[in-house]
């Protein structure tokens, strides 16, 4: 008999996404659920330096919302580095390694590898998720689709 197995990385991000909807599932206030957020990625995500949050401003940049990991870069323009650039295209942004994308925004000289997704209310821009890592090409197409699910359940849940 063939059994069909569930990937083991669909499984961690069931796990992740039902940890994270009991996270944020009782409160509205964007900044208590981002906080929670950044420190469940940083938590249960291997190979990261950093997890966090840019918040749209009405200019279009973006500045720094909560996070987990060391001090970052305060503001960033639309359309610059890998966070502008999500915001900007309004799609994720998978860069397996940070050196080879034009115009990256160097706030941790360890980060490798980046995956971006943005937080869309509609076609607004509210947020970007921002996970780093110092191992090149730590993040997948995998990786991206699931969060881009938890970017959902995060609008989904919190006044933005």
């Amino acid at each position: 008999m063939n059994l069909k197995t569930q990937d083991p990385k669909e499984n961690f991000y069931a796990t992740l996404l039902k940890q994270a909807q009991a996270l944020i599932s009782e409160e509205r206030n964007k900044i208590a659920n981002l906080a929670n957020i950044s420190a469940l990625l940083s938590e249960r995500l291997e190979n990261l330096n950093w997890a966090g949050f840019y918040l749209s401003e009405p200019d279009g940049s973006l500045v720094l919302g909560p996070f987990q990991g060391k001090p970052a870069c305060v503001r960033i323009p639309l359309g610059k580095g890998v966070c502008g650039t999500a915001a900007l295209s309004r799609k994720s942004q998978l860069v397996p390694d940070v050196h080879q994308f034009p115009g990256h925004i160097a706030c941790d000289s360890a980060t490798n590898s980046e995956l971006v997704v943005p937080l869309l209310k509609g076609r607004e821009v509210m947020a970007v998720m921002d996970l780093d890592s110092a191992k090149f090409g730590r993040f997948d197409s995998a990786d991206a689709f699931y969060l881009e699910k938890l970017a959902e359940i995060i609008i989904n849940r919190s006044d933005f």
